[in-house]
């Protein structure tokens, strides 16, 4: 006697195969990349050279789908609403007609407090004097009396912190070719940043007038850090003046994880063996 299978049974075995095919499309697809966004356009640096080698560095770890745009004036939340991260390579010069605006300037605030990540690249420090929630997302900024560097020279970067996803894994030290080590920055109270790495600003590298201004020898400088704003993580690396500091692994692994940091909380990248401890 053949014995048929219930309705019941037919419908149950059919969401199963639905529910097992659903899965294994799953787990085929490769893991969403990171969508980020560069700010740039106006700078007194290279911005032309830097922002597509900051976007090439990030698309190479395979993690990050990157877009740019030279323009963000009159942006609003719709702008930023598709991204994960914002890469900021841009600088009013402190000209009015430069900033972007309440709108398209609440608008990254907003992202930032609401959970999403920023990454505030070189110069792009001294953008937006006198905003006081971009100093505060900053940690450290270039300002009017705040802010110098001697000529570009090799330095070493001095990992401060190896406990931060960032920077763990990597060698407590590293060369730096030939970039400049900014000093003197204007710094929000302690505590409300965490310093990850430093470099010594030799002051024999500076011009006797600049030297007669400085005490002794030498001082320690952050040269990238981490700061919490809202539900959100800012990073903030001062290395990178040109194209070629950028190609250092110094940088370019530094950049890449703290962008992957500013956008998830988390670091997943492997660490090249030419830097990693």
């Amino acid at each position: 006697m053949v014995r048929c299978v219930g309705g019941d049974n037919v419908k149950r075995f059919a969401l199963l195969l639905l529910i097992v095919g659903l899965l294994s499309w799953a787990w085929a697809q490769p893991p969403a990349k990171i969508q980020t966004l560069i700010i740039t356009g106006q700078q007194n640096h290279d911005w032309r050279g830097t922002s597509p080698v900051l976007r090439d560095i990030l698309e190479k770890t395979g993690k990050f789908e990157v877009r740019v745009t030279e323009e963000f004036r009159g942006a609003g939340p719709e702008t930023l609403a598709p991204y994960d991260v914002v890469v900021l390579d841009y600088c009013d010069l402190g000209k009015p007609e430069l900033r972007w605006g309440k709108r398209a300037e609440d608008a990254l605030v907003d992202f930032v407090r609401s959970g999403k990540g920023l990454v505030i690249y070189h110069y792009a420090v001294a953008a937006f004097d006198g905003w006081q929630e971009f100093e505060r997302m900053a940690g450290g900024n270039w300002r009017p009396n705040n802010g110098q560097h001697s000529a570009a020279h090799d330095f070493k970067v001095e990992i401060k912190d190896s406990d931060h996803p960032i920077t763990r894994g990597l060698k407590t030290s590293f060369l730096q070719p030939k970039d400049e080590l900014y000093a003197n920055l204007k710094w929000q109270p302690a505590g409300n940043y965490r310093v990850l790495a430093t470099a010594w600003d030799d002051h024999s590298m500076y011009n006797a007038e600049m030297r007669k201004r400085m005490a002794g020898a030498g001082l320690s400088q952050p040269i990238f850090w981490v700061a919490p704003y809202g539900k959100g993580r800012v990073f903030t690396t001062v290395l990178g003046h040109d194209p070629a500091s950028l190609a250092s692994p110094a940088f370019a692994v530094t950049y890449a994880r703290g962008a992957e940091w500013a956008a998830t909380g988390n670091v997943k990248q492997a660490i090249p063996p030419e830097i990693a401890r």
